[in-house]
């Protein structure tokens, strides 16, 4: 079944003036310009970081519904990022996107809650289907 929450269909977005909260934070510009366009087209409220640190002061952490969280970005990284929000207490869906094959850190992160891993460059349909996943909680 799914979550109540998210939209299926334009006409959905048009009801429901409920939009979840997704934010990128990635160090690389071009990604932090196309996919908030990209998030908003699927329905939701999107922002977007270039850094761990912007997002933490944001104000906008405990409104974030899914998290898509880059793995290398400097200062802190997307796994060190994951884990002071669960030291926190804020449990944020995590989705993590990453341009470097490497599966010893996919499965550490996956290990260590993430909702998702997508290597870029990944289709539309793989982020929407790692969202709904993620809000779905499988």
């Amino acid at each position: 079944m799914p979550h109540p929450l998210i939209m299926e269909s334009p006409s959905q977005r048009a009801d429901d003036k409920r939009l979840l909260l997704s934010v990128v934070v990635d160090d690389d510009e071009s990604v932090r310009e196309s996919l908030p366009d990209l998030l908003r087209e699927f329905g939701f409220a999107a922002r977007a970081f270039s850094s761990a640190k912007d997002f933490l002061l944001s104000g906008c952490v405990d409104e974030t519904s899914c998290l898509i969280l880059d793995i290398v970005m400097p200062v802190m990284s997307g796994p060190e990022l994951q884990q002071e929000l669960k030291r926190r207490g804020q449990e944020i869906p995590t989705i993590f996107i990453t341009g470097q094959r490497d599966e010893i850190v996919r499965a550490r992160v996956l290990k260590q809650g993430a909702a998702g891993f997508l290597l870029k460059p990944f289709s539309d349909a793989d982020l929407f289907a790692a969202i709904k996943a993620a809000l779905q909680g499988n």
